[in-house]
């Protein structure tokens, strides 16, 4: 089973050197920035350093391979984040476990509210209004290969729509955790590459203009503008964690995680968890980035802090149903403090 989490680490690596390049020289000219953007309260309280150790349905976005490692054969999620500018990430999804390994499927959609078109002539507004609509339906498939190994795959369907122009693609997250690392009962390590795909281009008839051809006697005619097609904010990330029991009642988990990105700087993630009962939870993680630029440490692309925190509440075998109710908090620089609920419940 090590030759085989050795081969399926090789062939990731080899898939992330395939993807990335450039780095931060093309930050912020990615497409679908939406699947960056995390889902899910539990491992976001630890600054989402939880890639060795995801499991359930939150490990869709974090590692798909943690997805099998659900406590119940079927599980349902919903999770809710203010995010920025006045917009909302909403994330449901459903799992069930079957013989061959757990099947899920995923939505997460994106509250972006209204916006007015405005011209030179009309700054005001021209009474036209606006209301994007970004969503991502996901399947995952998640399998447990041993006692010690995981995997796991996600296909996600994007679909992004702006007045009258549109965007749809696909992407693959592929994620594989080990657990009992080099004999080491509670040491687990988990890697996982995230939006690979082709990239995204937009079409639409917003992209018809009226305009003149040069050197011809036809009148003005509508010409479409050709729109550039866009990689994927592809990801490379490698995680460590260890759980260390405190006596029969508590017990202290530490996880750590480095990220690659190929539109950004890379990231270092350190988080604890700390358990009492396995009924309450106390989570707290720090990031830190270099910026090349800068020559300085800052947090990720100037908007958020460099911590976040977190608590949650396990209620098990409630009416034969467990049920989380997780809690983080993200503080931001220059918009409003970030507030992520999520509840999950197993049958």
């Amino acid at each position: 089973m090590k030759k085989n989490f050795t081969i399926l680490l090789a062939m990731m690596f080899a898939l992330s050197l395939i993807a990335f390049g450039s780095g931060e020289n093309r930050a912020g000219t990615s497409s679908a920035p939406e699947l960056t953007i995390p889902v899910g309260a539990r491992y976001l309280g630890t600054v989402g350093s939880g890639v060795a150790i995801a499991s359930g349905l939150e490990a869709i976005y974090w590692n798909p391979a943690g997805v099998d490692n659900a406590r119940r054969d079927v599980n349902a999620m919903f999770s809710f984040r203010d995010y920025i500018a006045d917009i909302n990430v909403n994330f449901a999804s459903i799992s069930s476990r079957f013989s061959f390994g757990t099947l899920a499927i995923s939505l997460r959609s994106f509250e972006l509210g209204e916006i007015k078109v405005t011209t030179e002539s009309a700054p005001d507004g021209t009474g036209e209004i606006l209301e994007p609509t970004f969503f991502v339906i996901g399947g995952t498939y998640s399998v447990g290969l041993s006692d010690r190994t995981s995997v796991g795959v996600t296909v996600n369907a994007i679909q992004e729509s702006f007045g009258r122009v549109n965007a749809s693609g696909v992407s693959f997250d592929l994620g594989v955790q080990y657990r009992d690392l080099i004999g080491i009962q509670g040491l687990t390590t988990g890697v996982t590459v995230k939006n690979l795909g082709p990239g995204l281009k937009y079409e639409g008839s917003g992209l018809f203009r009226q305009a003149d051809v040069q050197g011809s006697d036809r009148e003005a005619g509508f010409l479409q503008v050709s729109a550039a097609t866009f990689d994927l904010p592809t990801v490379f990330e490698i995680g460590l964690a260890y759980s260390y029991p405190i006596g029969d009642e508590n017990s202290l988990m530490v996880t750590s995680a480095y990220q690659n990105n190929n539109f950004a700087v890379d990231e270092y993630r350190f988080g604890v968890e700390y358990s009492y009962d396995q009924l309450l939870y106390v989570r707290g993680g720090y990031l830190f980035s270099t910026d090349p630029v800068q020559g300085a440490n800052v947090a990720t692309d100037h908007v958020f802090e460099n911590f976040t925190l977190g608590f949650g509440v396990n209620f098990a075998n409630v009416g034969n149903l467990d049920i989380d109710l997780n809690y983080a908090y993200v503080p931001a620089e220059l918009f409003n403090d970030n507030h992520v609920v999520g509840i999950n419940v197993g049958f």
